[in-house]
């Protein structure tokens, strides 16, 4: 018997608990059948690794490599108690319905929070809460499990042909996470894209105060309110390197020259498979032109009177909240 994250497109079945909002880990056999004898070894392995089923690797806080300064900057708690152990499986709503594995009964407003509301005192409330919520308030070890989890999930419901034959593709033997062409043989993996994400900084040119770059890209939409600013971020493109890569979306969105191009940290994100790779970087030269079918405005805004940034938990609140620090804000 083991334990599984129930997983709905980008929402993850979850419980309110005394830590707020907590993902649920549903008991399920190790194979539908319920008993497994060594003659069928080889049939439940292959039955572990369905499409709408799959199997994660552990994750690990990033207490495990980041230096001691890096450490200070995160003030949550990074472990997790034996209560709490992050489940081995992930399945779809849909899989758990099929296969007759019980979930806890659904509040009647599921799938429709905005929010991570508080329920009334006394009241138990099992809800679908999106994974952008989520990861404001989970271990980072814990939002990259569900993060690969949602990843897998998706990819098999998105591999179910071949890219070379058009032949419908199995799964593999033995959990292999791969689909398999029966036709050509052709193996499909999951597929991860890297992308470069930048915080660029200067000295404000009129009181010396450090000054980053951020833009409000059109994705962010156009609310009433104060305009959310993110940092300068983009796929790398085949046969160039990170550092490249850099320089390349920078010179692209904002128009602007780079200096001191140094690695920080790197975050999976499931949206929709993506290796953030974070960077810093010194302005050199250069007029802000931005890219207007990217962004609709860019500065370089003082580090002690920002605009409203991208939510805790994200790479980019990180690297923005790394530099304040050095200047001696929390954000």
């Amino acid at each position: 018997m083991t334990t599984a994250f129930v997983i709905d497109n980008e929402t993850v079945l979850c419980r309110y608990t005394a830590k707020g909002w907590w993902p649920v880990q549903v008991p399920v056999l190790a194979i539908e059948n319920d008993t497994v004898t060594k003659d069928q070894a080889a049939e439940s392995l292959i039955k572990l690794y369905q499409v709408g089923r799959v199997e994660l690797l552990a994750s690990l806080a990033a207490s495990h490599w980041e230096t001691g300064e890096l450490q200070e900057l995160n003030t949550d708690p990074e472990s997790i108690d034996g209560n709490d152990v992050p489940a081995t499986i992930a399945i779809t709503y849909d899989y758990a319905q099929t296969h007759g594995i019980a979930i806890p009964h659904l509040t009647e407003d599921s799938h429709k929070s905005t929010a991570l509301q508080t329920p009334s005192a006394g009241t138990e409330k099992i809800d679908f809460i999106t994974y952008r919520q989520l990861i404001t308030q989970l271990p980072a070890a814990l939002s990259t499990q569900l993060s690969q989890a949602i990843q897998l999930l998706r990819w098999q419901a998105d591999t179910q042909f071949c890219s070379r034959c058009s032949a419908s593709v199995t799964v593999a033997k033995f959990g292999e996470r791969a689909m398999v062409c029966p036709v050509c043989r052709l193996r499909q993996y999951p597929r991860v894209q890297p992308c470069v994400i930048t915080a660029i900084t200067r000295p404000n040119p009129q009181t010396g105060e450090m000054q980053i770059l951020l833009a409000h890209h059109h994705r962010y939409g156009r609310p009433s309110t104060h305009l959310q600013y993110g940092l300068i971020a983009g796929f790398v493109e085949v046969g160039e390197s990170l550092e490249h890569a850099v320089v390349r979306e920078v010179a692209e969105e904002v128009g602007i020259c780079l200096t001191d191009i140094r690695y920080v940290s790197s975050q999976p994100w499931p949206f929709p498979s993506n290796l953030m790779l974070g960077f810093r970087a010194s302005y050199t030269s250069g007029e802000i032109v931005i890219q207007e079918d990217e962004l609709s405005h860019a500065d370089f805004f003082d580090i002690s009177n920002l605009p409203k940034i991208p939510f805790k938990g994200s790479i980019a609140y990180d690297l923005i909240a790394q530099i304040a620090h050095e200047q001696g804000i929390i954000l």
